[in-house]
C-alpha cells in the first residue's frame, strides 16, 4: 500500500508563494495519476488540480487556474504543486492522493491519501 509524506506547508502573506511536496513510498508511483485537494474550516474537501501518470497531462480548478502548478519527479517518487499569488481563500489543510477512477474532481475518485499540510495565507 503505497505512503505519502507530504510537507512544505506553512504561514505566509498574501501575494507570496509555497511549493508542497508529496513523497510517497510502498508502491510503484509512477503507476498513479495524482490529485492535490484541500480542506477549509467548515468547508467540504474540495479539488485543487491532477497530473497523468506519464505525460503530465494536468487539470486546474478554476479557482487556482493559472496560479498553481502541478508537476511529478517519477524517479523521486514526488508530486508538487507550486501555488503562487496566494489569498487568504487559499488557506486550507491541503492533500495529496491517488486517483482511482472516475472523475479527477470528486474525492471519492481517489485511494490512497496523504495526511495533508497546512497551509495559511495572510492578509
Amino acid at each position: 500500500q503505497v505512503q505519502f509524506v507530504e510537507s512544505g506547508g506553512g504561514l505566509v502573506q498574501a501575494g507570496g508563494s509555497l511549493r508542497l511536496s508529496c513523497a510517497a513510498s510502498g508502491g510503484t508511483f509512477r503507476s498513479y495519476a495524482m490529485g492535490w485537494f484541500r480542506k477549509a474550516p467548515g468547508k467540504e474537501r474540495e479539488f485543487v488540480g491532477s497530473i497523468s501518470r506519464t505525460f503530465g497531462i494536468t487539470y486546474y480548478a478554476d479557482s487556482v487556474k493559472g496560479r498553481f502548478t502541478i508537476s511529478r519527479d517519477n524517479p523521486k517518487n514526488t508530486v508538487y504543486l507550486q501555488m503562487n499569488s496566494l489569498q487568504p481563500e487559499d488557506t486550507a489543510v491541503y492533500y495529496c492522493a491517488t486517483y482511482y477512477r472516475g472523475s479527477y474532481y470528486y474525492s471519492s475518485s481517489y485511494a490512497y491519501w496523504g495526511q495533508g499540510t497546512q497551509v495559511t495565507v495572510s492578509s
